[in-house]
């Protein structure tokens, strides 16, 4: 059969409805949310601190240099009418056993007799590389010094028990 026209056909009213619900949008996050999401937050950056803290002080540890005399010599010597005249070298190293450069500041060497300085030399600052070891030498000339020690010095020259130098490396 031919199709109906238009106009025969009944018409239905149609109720489509296209739902009446509407997508349910979420709801702002109450105040407790919040703070509790920055309450995680704040403990999880904590965490994170410690652990960094933890990992550079275990693997990062400065630690102090490691400085050794390696050689002391009197290349010249000499005791002439109760005055002594010699030249005084001192060979050291300063090991940096960091992982980052060490910088160590002006220093000086000095010797001491009988509690007065009749030597002094000035080491200037630098830098040392991480896990370098760096040699330093101070050699330096003691000009004529009377050789007459205080009694409680204990022993001389004049006695034949040797002479008391007092002698150090200050960095």
């Amino acid at each position: 059969p031919p199709p109906e026209p238009m106009a025969d056909r009944p018409i239905i009213p149609t109720t489509a409805t296209a739902s009446n619900t509407r997508p349910k949008r979420p709801r702002p996050p109450s105040g407790r949310t919040n703070l509790a999401s920055c309450v995680v937050a704040t403990i999880f950056l904590i965490f994170i601190l410690i652990v960094i803290l933890i990992v550079y002080y275990t693997v990062f540890k400065p630690q102090d240099p490691k400085i050794a005399v390696n050689a002391v010599q009197l290349p010249s010597f000499s005791v002439i009418n109760g005055t002594v005249n010699f030249t005084f070298s001192q060979y050291a190293s300063v090991r940096n056993p960091n992982r980052a450069a060490f910088s160590h500041y002006d220093s000086s060497l000095q010797i001491l007799y009988s509690g007065t300085q009749v030597g002094f030399m000035f080491i200037p600052a630098g830098e040392i590389d991480a896990g370098r070891t760096q040699y330093m030498a101070a050699t330096f000339s003691v000009q004529s010094f009377p050789l007459s020690a205080p009694p409680t010095m204990g022993p001389t020259l004049a006695n034949g028990d040797g002479v008391g130098f007092n002698f150090g490396l200050r960095v």
